[in-house]
């Protein structure tokens, strides 16, 4: 399965690749049982990717983390293997299809005892989370057009030092190119303009994969 993107070379995506920590073995079978599905597999993150996130996993110690669109397991894993004692992991996902792929894989890791699976609208899970401040760790990679409803129920519901990390916001490069008018770079474009004008929090868009946002309270 190819991870590159229009903004990365080949050469340097494949160096990026190779200096992040590898995928384990359950990880690397993940990806094989995921590029099995043919086109959909592209909604897989990168191995880099998840490298990134299982790091800041392990930085943050999160109790409880949150993710919204899980596909076939692959960030969910990444997450879990680095929870800290007694965290967990809440996934939204609507595709029964999808996730058996992946509660298969994160049986396999020994990952299910930290994972909760909710299998229906991402906004009804969320809204039925308690208001006050409780999650550590979130990461959206769902349907773009509701990326700003997500983040929107997630914000108020973040930690002191909660992170929120939003997958696809450079969007193959696209939404920097005023040529691009469809409607999901729109949408994209929409969410990037949302977040930095939102006084509420501190964001730095990072060229990690197809562009991740990695959003935080501001301090007081």
């Amino acid at each position: 399965m190819s991870f590159r993107t229009e903004f990365l070379d080949e050469a340097l995506a494949d160096y990026i690749q190779t200096h992040s920590t590898h995928p384990d073995e359950v990880q690397r079978d993940l990806i094989e049982a995921t590029a099995a599905l043919g086109d959909a597999s592209i909604m897989q993150i990168s191995p880099a990717q998840g490298a990134f996130m299982t790091v800041l996993t392990t930085l943050l110690e999160p109790q409880f983390a949150v993710e919204v669109g899980t596909f076939t397991g692959y960030s969910a894993l990444a997450v879990a293997k680095a929870l800290p004692p007694g965290g967990r992991l809440l996934c939204c996902d609507i595709s029964e299809e999808w996730t058996t792929v992946a509660r298969e894989h994160w049986e396999r890791a020994g990952m299910s005892d930290r994972i909760e699976l909710r299998i229906g609208p991402a906004m009804d899970t969320l809204r039925s989370l308690p208001e006050e401040p409780a999650v550590d760790l979130a990461f959206i990679d769902a349907d773009k057009a509701s990326y700003i409803a997500y983040y929107e129920e997630l914000v108020p519901r973040l930690s002191a030092r909660g992170v929120i990390l939003v997958d696809n916001t450079l969007w193959d490069g696209h939404v920097a190119n005023p040529s691009r008018t469809d409607s999901t770079t729109e949408e994209l474009r929409a969410f990037n303009a949302h977040v930095v004008a939102d006084e509420r929090v501190l964001v730095a868009l990072l060229p990690v994969g197809d562009g991740l946002s990695m959003i935080t309270p501001r301090r007081a």
